[in-house]
């Protein structure tokens, strides 16, 4: 008898239905294998099938020594993991007509089983469960802990089931199972960002506060050079605070990412807060920007729609930092093997941070430098200048004096505060980008576009020029100055781009100034 169940195979942050068509029927003789599995299998898959004779046998049920023939189709996708037990096993069970196949074609089934006929979470239950709606499907039945992150999309039954006693109990009609219901759009509004960490905590630093305000409401890249103890990566870490709130859609973005990486957690749902990554200068290459036999993400796209730290960014090796250079250009990674090409998103806001030398203490106001002569030129030459190009926002960070650090009634500004500027920089942007969807920010604009949305005066005009000249800055670099006084002007609700607000974008060029070379 020949049965279909159905699966689905995850590519980048998108799935693909995969038809699995069992058969049984046929002798096999004493001492022979009597099961074939075709379609392209991995050994994770391959293997599957002594789990689903173990299971099955566990559970009750039988697996007559028949021949069975099981086939993955389209047969020319590579199918990989161990998520296929489940509607292997189910498939096996129908076609020896021990349950019934009537509704079978109604879900999409997924999971991976243990010995004993339990089942363990699998692997991008989201972009599965899109698919299923989109396809169609009347539910999808999946590992119980798997449910919350599937119940997301609206409009799908979704069963989290525990073993396959209950995928055979429920399919069979002997069993009533409660689909899984979440509001989508109140649960997302109760998770809303809830930081343990503040821009209050942080006392003086008011023009770094400045630059990371100008840099989230921009959506800008940005480094924070200064010594060792000045409090770069404290004001790194606090810049998601600060950040306008994820909307729905960018929220089910990033769950579909981290879902397809396996980084969601057991019961797991929406992610509502924007990502913050920090990987360690160890890093490599692959894990940076994604890759692997089967391309995973990143952690360039772990941190779509969030921000991407570098901390000690001259520490991390020339390569990997090389491998930004596209992404942070287009926004997002397309990783290609013999078999298989996938795009990950990677829209990102970049912030890293550094000494300005070895010892830490080049161009401190208090301290001398330890380093001997080219020290310093050969530690900044670690990051190249096309990288540098990249990054709006070049700002000295200077340690802070005593006074302020002891002073009890200084008081600082909250995220709060700052983020109501912030979001309404980005509502001026989003009227000024609404016939652009792929636009959202200043700093996402294209060549293009910045010399119509930035216009200057004569003056404005004059010091750029003055500016480009001493400081012998890129065409890149130009187009990122005019986008962060662009994004300036936002913050100050001003129409035009005024000289103020371009000499502010030009100062935040540091690396590119004299006194820096080393």
């Amino acid at each position: 008898m020949l049965v279909k169940t159905y699966a689905s195979a995850v590519q980048g942050v998108e799935a693909q239905t995969i038809t699995i068509e069992v058969n049984a029927g046929g002798t096999v003789m004493a001492g022979k294998q009597f099961y074939f599995m075709v379609g392209l299998p991995d050994n994770a898959v391959k293997e599957g099938f002594a789990r689903v004779e173990s299971a099955v046998k566990n559970i009750g049920y039988k697996l007559s020594r028949v021949k069975l023939v099981v086939n993955m189709a389209p047969a020319d996708i590579r199918k990989e993991g161990s998520a296929y037990d489940l509607p292997i096993a189910i498939g096996v069970l129908a076609a020896t007509k021990q349950i019934s196949d009537e509704r079978l074609g109604d879900y999409l089934i997924m999971g991976e089983l243990a010995l004993d006929g339990g089942l363990r979470p699998i692997k991008g239950a989201l972009p599965i469960a899109i698919q299923a709606r989109r396809e169609g499907y009347k539910g999808i039945i999946l590992p119980k802990e798997n449910a919350s992150e599937a119940a997301i999309v609206d409009n799908l039954e979704v069963y989290g089931i525990e073993n396959l006693t209950e995928a055979v109990g429920f399919l069979d009609n002997s069993m009533i199972l409660k689909p899984e219901e979440h509001n989508t759009r109140e649960l997302f509004k109760e998770n809303k960002e809830k930081y343990s960490v503040d821009f209050n905590d942080v006392k003086g630093q008011e023009n770094i506060k400045r630059a990371l305000e100008i840099s989230a409401a921009g959506g800008h890249n940005v480094i924070l050079i200064g010594p060792p103890g000045a409090g770069k990566t404290m004001l790194a870490r606090r810049l998601p605070t600060i950040l306008p709130p994820l909307s729905l859609m960018e929220a089910l973005d990033t769950t579909k990412i981290h879902s397809v990486a396996g980084h969601l957690g057991t019961n797991a749902s929406l992610i509502s807060e924007r990502p913050f990554r920090s990987p360690h200068h160890t890093i490599s290459d692959v894990a940076l920007v994604g890759g692997g036999s089967n391309p995973n993400p990143g952690e360039i796209s772990l941190a779509h729609n969030g921000v991407l730290f570098l901390d000690e960014l001259p520490e991390f090796k020339r390569s990997v930092l090389e491998v930004l250079r596209q992404p942070m250009e287009e926004r997002r990674v397309t990783i290609s093997r013999a078999r298989v090409s996938v795009d990950y998103p990677a829209s990102f806001m970049l912030v890293a941070s550094m000494n300005p030398c070895p010892c830490g203490f080049y161009n401190h106001p208090e301290k001398d430098c330890a380093c001997g002569p080219g020290v310093v030129k050969r530690y900044l030459n670690k990051i190249s200048g096309p990288l540098l190009d990249r990054i709006d926002l070049h700002v000295e960070v200077t340690p802070v004096s005593y006074e302020e650090l002891a002073s009890h009634e200084y008081k600082s500004e909250s995220s709060e505060d700052i983020t109501k500027r912030v979001i309404k920089a980005r509502e001026i942007q989003q009227t000024r980008f609404e016939e652009y969807p792929e636009i959202h920010c200043n700093a996402q604009m294209p060549s293009r576009m910045v010399r119509d949305v930035c216009s200057l005066s004569s003056a404005g005009v004059i010091l750029l020029k003055t500016a480009m000249t001493k400081l012998q800055l890129s065409a890149r670099a130009y187009d990122r100055i005019l986008k962060v006084a662009r994004t300036a002007a936002d913050l100050a609700e001003s129409e035009n781009i005024k000289i103020e607000h371009l000499a502010e974008a030009i100062q935040y060029r540091s690396l590119d100034r004299e006194g820096w070379s080393g």
